[in-house]
């Protein structure tokens, strides 16, 4: 059974700094494709950042130089390196998973597997 679980949420001033983690069982991070999703309240899924299996990283253009995609596979987890937070970033972040080299953040790309989520909140 494949389980992805994030955690590393929490309430941050604008500037502030938070790093998400998910980790995976079930699936071996690096053999599949992964991606970071937020969703806040009254507005649809956005792609974050994809990191493709060869390594290559994919960004939103809204999070551009401040959010950094990374796994470790050792510990067969995905992460994500948010610097500078802005308010607009507040959401539930999720991560999620597909058995592919590539993924992409649009919202017709399917992701087999994605997680429960994780709060993050920034105040002004």
């Amino acid at each position: 059974q494949v389980r992805l679980a994030e955690s590393g949420g929490g309430s941050v001033q604008t500037g502030g700094s938070l790093r998400l983690s998910c980790v995976a069982s079930g699936i071996t991070v690096s053999t599949v494709c992964m991606a970071w999703f937020r969703q806040a309240p009254g507005k649809e899924r956005e792609g974050v950042a994809a990191l493709q299996r060869d390594g290559d990283t994919i960004y939103a253009d809204s999070v551009k130089g401040r959010f950094t995609i990374s796994k470790d596979n050792a510990e067969n987890t995905l992460y994500l390196q948010m610097n500078s937070l802005k308010p607009e970033d507040t959401a539930v972040y999720y991560c999620a998973a597909a058995p592919r080299p590539s993924c992409y953040i649009v919202p017709q790309f399917q992701y087999r597997y994605s997680g429960q989520g994780t709060q993050v909140t920034v105040s002004s």
